[in-house]
């Protein structure tokens, strides 16, 4: 990512209708992780979107809180939980500056650091460890660049997480391969070839780093 889109831009996705990363239902990643019982403790989503994981781990009895610094989609997720007769917390709030959140034993990231350029990634990783316990765990999960095929939207290396992360704060224990679904739109239905509401799996990371 060349530069962090502003959270006006998303703020406008949300308004406008679907954004492609909004399939209805939490990242079948996510819901391994949690059936896996890797999502444990006070937990933070952060970059919460519409709100599907924050109201899956709710629905499980977590104690989790649904950040973002988008008012829209934070709108959206209290009205999707509010739907689905969940008990779940949202609140606005930068993930480049999350002073005042509290500390976490878990922060979920699904698809926000590899919308950060490579300056805000640093600032990112840096704003993190004031928000994660010593032996508390984020699960990163971000779309993978292959150098394949069209991109559903921006794409990281695996180096760019170890980069961020190469901090005394932080140790990067695994990073896996896995996908990420997302809905292709009509702008991106030539790329793909298919039609617009098509679900796809795209290539992703899925990082598992500790807070030292």
């Amino acid at each position: 990512m060349d530069v962090t889109p502003s959270v006006t831009t998303f703020d406008r996705a949300y308004r406008d209708g679907d954004p492609p990363w909004v399939i209805g239902g939490p990242q079948p990643a996510v819901v391994a992780l949690a059936d896996a019982g890797l999502i444990t403790g006070r937990t933070l989503d952060l970059g919460c979107g519409a709100g599907e994981h924050t109201i899956l781990l709710a629905r499980r009895g977590l104690d989790v809180l649904g950040a973002d610094a988008s008012a829209s989609a934070v709108e959206r997720a209290t009205a999707r939980a509010a739907a689905a007769g969940v008990d779940a917390r949202f609140t606005v709030a930068d993930a480049l500056d999350p002073a005042g959140l509290g500390t976490f034993d878990t922060v979920l990231d699904s698809a926000l650091f590899h919308v950060f350029d490579p300056g805000d990634q640093l600032r990112y990783a840096r704003g993190l460890a004031g928000l994660v316990r010593p032996g508390g765990v984020v699960h990163l999960l971000a779309l993978a660049r292959t150098g394949d095929g069209p991109e559903f939207g921006p794409v990281i290396d695996e180096s760019e997480i170890r980069t961020a992360f190469d901090r005394p704060d932080w140790t990067v224990e695994a990073v896996q391969r896995t996908t990420y679904r997302g809905v292709v739109t009509g702008a991106l239905a030539p790329s793909f070839g298919r039609p617009a509401g098509t679900r796809v799996d795209e290539p992703a990371h899925l990082a598992r780093i500790r807070r030292s």
